[in-house]
């Protein structure tokens, strides 16, 4: 009975307390989902959607993985605002930082007639006295300001060589903005004349490096064209210019046009300048142009104010007086028009055959003159006008006397020979009819330049027949040789000659310096090339000394060059001392083969001196050995 008056109260006791933990656990889940969903809402307000949350009693943990540092703090921070900080468990990953993207490198080169700025960022690598030096060097006596910033990262793929070009060009032009990248040089410039500016083109693109991509703004000054000349043929061989000039870009294409509508066919182009007549000019070109289509053929001839217009023999006369009738109603009022219809063939049937003079021009240089002249004082004229323009050993005379020429027969041979000189190889034919000039010519201006002479001098090209062909192998800047042919030219010129120095010095002697005479114009003629001037030395004397008297003598030589007027924006002198020998060294003979100096074509962008660090490249040399030349100790 005792014992059962104790169970109760026990059993009691137990219930409650069961009661009271069944209680308090779901207290605890209560508290547990309540917090975890509010924080979990927080987090999805404020865009953290890489977050987890986990509520285990009253904490609460932060799971994942967060982009950064501060995305992670900021979640904390989130969670820390809706439940008590303290009762934050920070599981939080984050994630690895990718690596800083290098900066972009680049250069903004400012060259004008007060100095020259350089502007931009470079890596640590490169060597920015070596950079400000070059810059010095093209620049002359004006100062060079070095803005540059530098960072330290590895220079990137193409930017040593893309420098090299973007000083060459700098050398070129004296006024200038050359932006530099990574294997990317943008030029833009002013050359002194349309001709400088294609030359410097041509130039700078035959020496840029395959693995830069570069590209040219160079604008020319307009030339003054006087007369201003368009002279159009359209015969049985086809359509052509034998000159255009025009005024504007639009002027041109408007001429261009209605020359295709008036059949020409293939590429052509017109001459740009100053001088227009007047402001109709393509007006006027386009009227006449399609007058001569309307008339099947024949020769346009525009000299400034002056058209003639010459139609084919055989042209209906009523077609011929109806196009040439339009024509003079619709021409602007500045422009006057002669026109002419030749004779039908036959016409002169009976004359003697066509008095003729004759004026050869060889591929060799040779003249050969003959046929009349109106007098002994005419004949003195053009042997005088022939030599001075072809050379006096050129030319040879063998003209007769016939004082019944026509009046202007004189004016007509001296203009012909002035076309005549104009070309490499060809023919002048004067007959009383006009004039006709035949050749070959490495001027792709030359027919457009013969018009406007003969039109000068004669007031018109009425009579004037040109057959000019241009001959890209007889264009000196086209027919430049490569960098390989200008150092095989070069071991053919120092083949059996050695460029000597007196003993144990960097001083040249004289017959080096005749020698460089030599290779100064040959160099010229190759342009900017990738070539290094190598010393060597034999293995007498101690080695420092020998490498620094073959570095001496490969600078001596780059200067003696430089004095000569070579761009040698793109070369090097690097001394070798005894390290590289031919021959040896244990005879004389051997020794003085190893006293050299070598030229070598650069083949890659390694040993650029703008750009510290170890060479990873090579040069050759020319031809099958090294040796193009020597260099004697005494």
């Amino acid at each position: 009975m005792r014992l059962s008056r104790l169970a109760l109260p026990v059993l009691a006791f137990a219930l409650a307390l069961g009661v009271s933990a069944v209680t308090a656990s779901f207290a605890v889940r209560l508290v547990e989902d309540a917090s975890e969903t509010e924080v979990r809402a927080a987090l999805d307000r404020e865009g953290i959607d890489w977050a987890d949350v986990d509520a285990y009693g009253l904490q609460v943990y932060l799971l994942g993985t967060a982009p950064s540092e501060a995305d992670r703090f900021r979640a904390l921070s989130t969670a820390g605002k809706v439940v008590d900080a303290a009762r934050v468990v920070d599981d939080v990953n984050v994630a690895e930082s990718k690596p800083l993207a290098p900066p972009r490198f680049s250069i903004e080169i400012l060259r004008h007639d007060s100095g020259l700025t350089l502007i931009g960022l470079v890596p640590a690598s490169t060597d920015r006295a070596a950079l400000v030096a070059r810059a010095q060097e093209a620049a002359g006596e004006v100062p060079v300001s070095d803005l540059l910033e530098v960072a330290d990262h590895p220079a990137p793929e193409g930017w040593r060589p893309a420098l090299g070009a973007a000083f060459d060009a700098l050398e070129r032009l004296p006024r200038a903005k050359v932006s530099v990248a990574a294997g990317q040089v943008t030029v833009k410039g002013a050359a002194e004349s349309e001709a400088d500016r294609r030359r410097l083109e041509a130039e700078l693109a035959r020496a840029a490096p395959e693995d830069v991509s570069l590209a040219l703004e160079i604008s020319a000054p307009r030339p003054v064209i006087s007369p201003f000349t368009l002279r159009f043929v359209k015969d049985a061989s086809g359509a052509r210019f034998d000159a255009c000039a025009a005024a504007s870009p639009e002027g041109r294409d408007r001429i261009l046009r209605a020359a295709a509508a008036a059949g020409l066919e293939g590429k052509a182009d017109c001459r740009i300048g100053l001088g227009v007549p007047s402001a109709q000019w393509p007006d006027a070109a386009e009227r006449a142009l399609g007058a001569l289509d309307r008339l099947g053929g024949g020769t346009l001839t525009m000299t400034d104010a002056e058209i003639a217009l010459v139609a084919q023999q055989g042209t209906d006369p009523e077609r011929f007086e109806r196009v040439v009738s339009e024509l003079a109603s619709t021409l602007p009022d500045v422009f006057a028009l002669d026109a002419v219809l030749p004779e039908p063939p036959g016409a002169a049937e009976g004359e003697a055959g066509p008095t003729e003079f004759v004026a050869t021009l060889s591929p060799e240089g040779a003249v050969q003159l003959r046929g009349p002249l109106a007098s002994e004082n005419a004949r003195v004229i053009t042997d005088s006008l022939a030599r001075a323009r072809f050379g006096s050993e050129a030319v040879h005379t063998s003209a007769e006397i016939d004082p019944d020429l026509p009046e202007s027969w004189q004016t007509r041979v001296l203009a012909g020979l002035e076309g005549l000189a104009e070309l490499e190889r060809g023919a002048l034919v004067v007959t009383p009819a006009g004039i006709e000039l035949r050749g070959e010519t490495g001027n792709a201006e030359a027919s457009a330049e013969i018009a406007a002479l003969v039109a000068e001098k004669l007031g018109g090209t009425q009579g004037l027949t040109l057959d000019v062909a241009y001959r890209e192998e007889l264009d000196p800047e086209a027919a430049q040789p490569t960098p390989e042919e200008c150092v095989a030219n070069l071991q053919g010129l120092l083949d059996g000659r050695k460029i000597n120095f007196e003993p144990g010095s960097a001083t040249l002697d004289s017959e080096a310096r005749l020698i460089l005479d030599d290779i100064a114009e040959l160099l010229r003629r190759c342009g900017a090339i990738p070539l290094e001037i190598a010393g060597h030395t034999d293995s007498q004397g101690r080695e420092s000394m020998n490498l620094e008297l073959s570095q001496a003598r490969a600078q001596a030589v780059l200067d003696e060059l430089r004095n000569r007027r070579v761009l040698t924006a793109s070369f090097r002198a690097e001394g070798y001392g005894e390290s590289e020998p031919i021959a040896d060294n244990s005879t004389e003979e051997g020794r003085e083969a190893n006293r050299r100096i070598e030229f070598r074509l650069i083949r890659s962008e390694a040993d650029e001196p703008l750009e510290s660090g170890a060479a990873d490249g090579q040069e050759e040399p020319a031809g099958e050995d090294a040796d193009t030349g020597g260099a004697n100790e005494g």
